[in-house]
């Protein structure tokens, strides 16, 4: 089967090398000149199945309106009269229920576990390297509130089977020694040592460079511009240099995903977040973090990747605005030098930022459509690189006609619909 994945970040590489290895022609497609240019560049660069988490939650709305007042805010709003923007945040309000956060949490660590064991078994089948480490992550806490809030987070992770560790500041520092330097109130945290790192945009071209040897073929500088139906069933990428004809269909477009299926009658409740990233040479041994750690007071995660430390985070609710603003630079700055001080070279720093896909439940659309030859892999939010290598495998599966190894059916586009 002539199987085409619309997106080239590392949603749509993965896809593309589950698909080969199933035996189908792949053809990947993608405006950008390489892959993994767009939300897949510079993200945080943790594998953090555990704190797979919807950001719709009980009690968030609150937060909101003072974590808008901040003067390190994690969340910015930019109200504009924008119907997708005002429908994206209604339903993500209608999402802050405890009964609906349960149901989100573990349909998304359900993935995530998924995916982490399906890249664990592609590293050791291909040898793949990507500043990857296996030393677990660490969500701190500064605030005695925040770790006593973390209950209802570790009663799913109890229930779901995931090992964990609640640690006081003395417990945080012998996880992390270089936190012995902070200057910040720490009240305690929550480690998980099942989790990863790693850098995506070296994985995503890693893959790509196997993925060519096992037959894909990429067409790139090339935009996507509508999808030909006929008798039912999607027909051909329409593109600005000609049609591609397939035998199926996986859109894989992040942000720019509801724009391409809005036509087909299909109403995606993808909207683009930004965040925003630094990445600066480590300054000197035994200052930087081992793995990752989550800030939750500021959301924001700093990474180990290799020489490099990576600090990422922050909501941006904005539309496709990707401009870089020097106040969130300052934020990542404060958050890294509160906890790691002197641990980057930040006159070295490169500033970045990228779009996420987020969805009212923090879940992404991963699986078939009303149209037959067409499938959804799209809406990871923050936990693209978490998710890629379940979400790729799991379309792959669905394609061929196998059942997939988790349960998928509420990771479809039809879940809304109900």
């Amino acid at each position: 089967m002539k199987v085409i994945v619309l997106g080239a970040g590392v949603i749509g590489v993965t896809t593309a090398w589950y698909l080969a290895r199933a035996g189908h022609e792949v053809v990947v497609v993608d405006r950008q000149a390489d892959v993994a240019l767009e939300t897949s560049f510079a993200n945080a660069g943790e594998i953090s199945p555990g704190y797979a988490s919807p950001w719709a939650a009980p009690g968030v709305p609150l937060k909101a309106i003072r974590w808008l007042m901040m003067a390190h805010a994690p969340l910015i709003l930019r109200p504009k009269p924008d119907a997708a923007m005002l429908g994206w945040l209604l339903a993500t309000l209608r999402n802050c229920t405890t009964e609906r956060y349960a149901v989100n949490k573990r349909r998304m660590v359900r993935l995530a576990e998924y995916s982490r064991d399906r890249l664990v078994a592609l590293r050791a089948e291909t040898g793949i390297a990507y500043d990857e480490r296996s030393q677990g992550t660490l969500q701190l806490f500064r605030k005695q509130a925040q770790l006593d809030a973390a209950a209802k987070d570790i009663e799913v992770l109890r229930a779901d089977g995931v090992p964990f560790e609640v640690l006081d500041r003395a417990g945080c520092v012998a996880a992390e020694p270089g936190l012995a330097r902070s200057p910040g109130e720490i009240a305690g945290g929550l480690r998980l040592p099942g989790d990863e790192t790693g850098d995506c945009f070296k994985f995503t071209n890693a893959l790509a460079r196997l993925a060519k040897a096992e037959g894909v073929r990429f067409e790139l500088n090339r935009r996507v511009l509508r999808l030909r139906q006929a008798g039912g069933r999607v027909t051909a990428a329409v593109t600005d240099q000609g049609d591609i004809a397939g035998d199926a269909f996986v859109v894989a477009l992040g942000s720019y995903s509801p724009a391409l299926v809005r036509p087909l009658g299909l109403r995606l409740p993808v909207y683009p977040v930004k965040g925003y990233s630094l990445t600066a040479p480590i300054a000197a041994a035994g200052l930087p973090p081992e793995s990752t750690l989550l800030d939750e007071t500021y959301k924001i995660a700093i990474t180990r990747l290799g020489d490099r430390i990576r600090v990422g985070g922050m909501a941006q609710v904005s539309g496709f605005d990707q401009g870089l603003e020097p106040r969130r630079q300052r934020t990542l700055e404060h958050c890294l030098e509160s906890l790691f001080p002197g641990a980057a070279e930040l006159s070295r720093a490169t500033y970045w930022a990228g779009l996420r896909p987020m969805t009212p439940d923090g879940t992404p659309v991963v699986g078939g459509t009303g149209v037959p030859n067409l499938f959804l892999n799209t809406g990871h939010g923050t936990l693209g690189w978490t998710m890629a290598c379940g979400s790729g495998r799991l379309i792959a599966d669905l394609i061929d006609g196998r059942a997939p190894d988790i349960e998928s059916a509420d990771l479809a586009i039809a879940r809304y619909a109900a």
